[in-house]
């Protein structure tokens, strides 16, 4: 084995050795500004989850409280929302660092692409998480708990309202993505501008039917998620458009 390693190429290995040395370094990176956030935000761990569900908490009926069924909930509840917030806030630091990593293998005009699709990522997925808190939630809320038999007292448990109020927030976050996957879809040729465009119909009653899977089964709610990723889809076909006839003045002027 030790010839062997003698007469491969040191040009061969080094390479490798390096990029695995600084992926390391970014992940290493990335876990410590995950960590640096959550030291801050830990003391005040309660005071968040008392933020994240006061849109619940406001539409429940008179004397109805949250409660805590098991044992440990009231201390992991508010602790794994603070991770997750964590790593929410860490996003733009994370994705910084995996562009730095991928950055470098990129040509020019892949780079010019490149960061303002990153910043558009970042601040569409905030967007959408703030979109699902301030409008859908309240919505949602005041209809589940308006429609139970008045028999029903309504006590949602901390731990089942966390995780159902996490993952809306990823799937609005991922929704609100779409301008970015259209650009570049049409950026990367899988598909054109006017074959999008010849598919807007079934894209808007896909919005619909995921918006009728993630929301409650009335036409307000559903409305709210459908509409926006419409809009958002004909966004992305508006900046496509424009991609395509900035890339075209770039071939003549080259």
């Amino acid at each position: 084995m030790s010839e062997i390693k003698e007469t491969l190429p040191k040009g061969q290995e080094q390479p490798l050795v390096q990029h695995m040395l600084e992926l390391r370094t970014r992940l290493l990176r990335c876990m410590v500004a995950v960590l640096v956030v959550f030291a801050g935000l830990f003391y005040f761990s309660n005071d968040i989850y008392q933020y994240i569900s006061e849109p619940l908490r406001a539409t429940l009926p008179a004397g109805s409280t949250m409660i805590a069924t098991e044992v440990a909930s009231p201390f992991l509840a508010p602790f794994k929302l603070t991770i997750v917030l964590s790593l929410f806030i860490a996003i733009p630091f994370i994705l910084h660092q995996i562009w730095g990593f991928i950055a470098p293998g990129l040509y020019r005009h892949e780079k010019r692409l490149g960061i303002p699709l990153l910043v558009a990522s970042i601040f569409l997925f905030y967007l959408g998480v703030c979109f699902a808190y301030f409008v859908v939630f309240p919505v949602m809320f005041s209809f589940f708990t308006s429609v139970g038999p008045q028999s029903v007292t309504v006590m949602t448990d901390i731990n089942k309202y966390l995780d159902f109020i996490l993952k809306l927030f990823f799937a609005f976050g991922v929704a609100f993505e779409i301008p970015v996957a259209t650009i570049l879809l049409v950026w990367s040729g899988i598909s054109s501008v006017e074959s999008l465009s010849k598919k807007r119909p079934y894209v808007v009653v896909g919005c619909f039917v995921i918006g009728m899977l993630l929301t409650p089964p009335d036409i307000i709610s559903q409305s709210l998620l459908a509409v926006p990723m419409w809009l958002l889809f004909e966004s992305g076909i508006l900046f496509s458009r424009l991609l395509r006839k900035q890339r075209k003045q770039d071939n003549q002027s080259a």
